[in-house]
């Protein structure tokens, strides 16, 4: 699959656009990785479901716009992300919403998963930027690089979220099971990528790519 570029004149658009969602994904998540879920006799949380949609925005980027880039979206989007995931986490701590007085009293509890989130995106994403853009390069196969990069980042990305966010947590019961929790929400994870996500990429990619081509055949027949 060819890969395609965007205008220079839409690159500022289509990054706003990627903060906001990566922004908003992260919240999300935050929020979700709250609530935990049993599958299979195994417990893990429902941001094992959601998390991945960043790892696809991301790839996307770099495909289309470049790696650098791709990291300055994570950059711009790093600390947003951090105040508001702590300040939603904190509304509707454990699923439920608390209040606005809750805000006036510091949670370590909410902070550490917000933390947590923050240093797992900043790591899972640069490394999965870094890989994906190294095997775009070396491998003509378009589904190698999204691939390689959701195994290798989603690992860093769940190690560090779960060590930080948990290990030791004043939450007895992710106090106790954060480390299944841990390998079950990266198997989890790391299926929904291979086995939708990455076909999505592929899809959008083509997509994107066909598009973008129509527009530019259009100044040219007229």
């Amino acid at each position: 699959m060819k890969s395609a570029s965007v205008p220079h004149s839409r690159t500022s658009f289509w990054l706003a656009l990627l903060v906001a969602f990566h922004i908003l994904v992260i919240i999300a998540s935050n929020y979700l990785v709250q609530l935990p879920v049993e599958l299979f006799g195994f417990h893990s949380t429902w941001g094992a479901f959601s998390f991945p949609f960043i790892f696809l925005a991301t790839d996307l980027t770099v495909r289309l716009i470049g790696k650098n880039p791709a990291r300055r979206v994570i950059l711009r989007a790093m600390i947003p992300a951090l105040v508001v995931s702590y300040i939603v986490s904190v509304l509707f701590h454990e699923g439920g919403f608390k209040g606005f007085d809750a805000l006036g009293a510091f949670n370590l509890f909410v902070f550490r998963i917000a933390f947590a989130s923050f240093a797992a995106y900043v790591l899972g994403q640069l490394l999965d930027v870094y890989v994906f853009d190294r095997m775009r390069r070396d491998y003509v196969q378009w589904w190698i690089a999204p691939a390689a990069s959701a195994v290798l980042g989603q690992a860093l990305d769940t190690v560090a979220f779960f060590g930080i966010a948990f290990w030791r947590s004043s939450n007895p019961f992710m106090a106790a099971h954060w480390g299944e929790i841990a390998a079950v929400d990266y198997v989890i994870k790391l299926t929904v990528s291979l086995l939708l996500f990455v076909p999505m990429y592929g899809v959008a990619l083509n997509a994107i790519t066909r598009f973008m081509r129509r527009r530019e055949a259009l100044p040219a027949a007229a």
